[in-house]
């Protein structure tokens, strides 16, 4: 069945509902620099994110996509405005209560990875837990779990540089979801991988978003917005489109592109060799003796 693709402008009216908002951006401000070099990577930035929503955010580099990543992450603290998640806002929290809220109610998958290489794939993935109070016999059950749906069991036990890049990414998803997360952070989760792998990747995010994960993904790979429900750009810090994408006519969910068909493979043409026909042999009758 032919898909049609509607791009309409975001409207928060449109989207609001009873349930609170996931994320809630309020006038962000973040600067870097000094007197006559300082510029604002993030300049106002407003922005409201639904539960269950998979947001792609696009635009150059350097126009604030990492840096808002890493506000939504709690990993970095905004100069001016306020970020409220699940109705709290964090700008006054202590960076310990920061860590106790990154730790369990988001995960992230950072665009290296940012595995330790001089820990085993299992105990990677578990760190996450360690804010969680498990034992760590209960630690590495939970990881174990994650990486079995992973089909990565039999890697759990192997050094991060003893694994493919596909490998290694997927481990990286493994951590960020082992403390099941409502909020899902990917940093360009593709960026280093070949298109075979980023299929895989993108099709395991496009199940974990089928699951009622919300997830926020920097990407410079405009192929990759066909998985996101909403896509954002961005310009010298502030955001100069939103938009939600419908689907119109998809008979089954799926993760086909939506901006890039993909064209079916053409028929393979069979050659055929001619042979000539088979001579018939008649049998001679042998004739009788005189």
């Amino acid at each position: 069945m032919v898909e049609t693709v509607l791009y309409t402008t975001y409207n928060e009216e449109e989207m609001s509902n009873n349930t609170p908002p996931v994320i809630a951006l309020k006038h962000i401000v973040k600067k870097y620099g000094i007197g006559d070099a300082e510029h604002n990577a993030l300049d106002g930035i407003d922005l409201t994110v639904e539960p269950g929503e998979f947001i792609a955010i696009m635009g150059p580099s350097g126009c604030g996509k990492t840096t808002l990543l890493n506000i939504l992450g709690l990993l970095d603290r905004p100069d001016d405005g306020d970020f409220i998640i699940d109705g709290k806002n964090t700008s006054q929290l202590s960076n310990g209560r920061r860590s106790k809220i990154r730790a369990k109610k988001i995960g992230i998958i950072f665009q290296n990875f940012n595995l330790i290489n001089t820990m085993t794939v299992i105990d990677n993935v578990a760190l996450p837990l360690t804010y969680h109070g498990l034992s760590r016999l209960k630690r590495l059950e939970a990881a174990s779990k994650i990486l079995k749906s992973f089909h990565l069991q039999e890697r759990e036990y192997y050094m991060p540089w003893q694994l493919s890049g596909g490998q290694t990414q997927r481990v990286a998803i493994a951590r960020a979801l082992v403390n099941q997360p409502s909020l899902i952070l990917a940093d360009e989760p593709t960026g280093n991988l070949d298109s075979r792998s980023s299929h895989v990747i993108m099709e395991e995010l496009s199940e974990i978003h089928k699951k009622g994960n919300t997830i926020i993904m920097v990407t410079h790979n405009p192929a990759l917005t066909s998985y996101a429900s909403r896509v954002i750009h961005m310009l010298d810090g502030k955001i100069a489109s939103d938009k939600k994408i419908s689907v119109v006519n998809k008979s089954t969910q799926d993760s086909t592109s939506l901006t890039v068909r993909r064209k079916a493979a053409p028929p393979i043409e069979k050659t055929v060799k001619k042979t000539k026909p088979k001579k018939s042999r008649k049998k001679r009758r042998k004739e009788p003796a005189a």
